[in-house]
């Protein structure tokens, strides 16, 4: 059954940055789980598992433009300190949450005060031309309430 709209994709995924080294990796984990066609994967990744079949492994390097959008220069912002979420202390390079208007997102932390810190928004991924090595391990046909909230329930995707 070749991937198409309105099907749930289950799949292990490791992501190099352009040095080749792994930055994230779901194996060892559940696979991930995306409802195809309703843009809950990036738009380069959507786009290469598109016919693709249940057991298939490839390879796919995804421009920023694709992936997480180019860096932006303006995106550092100062935020209270109790409003990172992720660790007890933080340093400069570490990644924190941040609750926004859009839900969570995460962000790179610049510069740590006394109660302030000042965090990049951008993406951490942003700017960067990634590659994925995927493995397709099951495709089915969506149920009409994953259709209608546009994302993969169940195991790696939403209970």
């Amino acid at each position: 059954m070749p991937i198409e709209k309105n099907q749930v994709v289950l799949f292990h995924y490791s992501v190099s940055d352009e040095q080749g080294n792994v930055v994230e990796s779901s194996h060892g984990g559940k696979p991930n789980a995306y409802l195809h066609g309703h843009g809950g994967v990036i738009r380069g990744l959507e786009e290469a598992m598109e016919g693709r079949e249940a057991g298939e492994t490839f390879s796919v390097t995804i421009t920023p433009e694709k992936a997480y959008g180019p860096r932006k220069a303006d995106a550092v912002q100062r935020v209270p300190i109790k409003h990172l979420v992720g660790a007890k202390r933080w340093k400069r390079g570490m990644v924190a949450q941040v609750q926004t208007e859009q839900g969570p997102r995460h962000v790179v932390v610049v510069k740590v005060g006394l109660k302030f810190a000042d965090v990049d928004t951008n993406h951490p991924m942003a700017g960067k031309t990634l590659t994925f090595d995927i493995e397709i391990i099951e495709v089915r046909d969506a149920d009409a309430d994953e259709v209608a909230h546009g994302h993969a329930h169940g195991p790696g995707g939403h209970h």
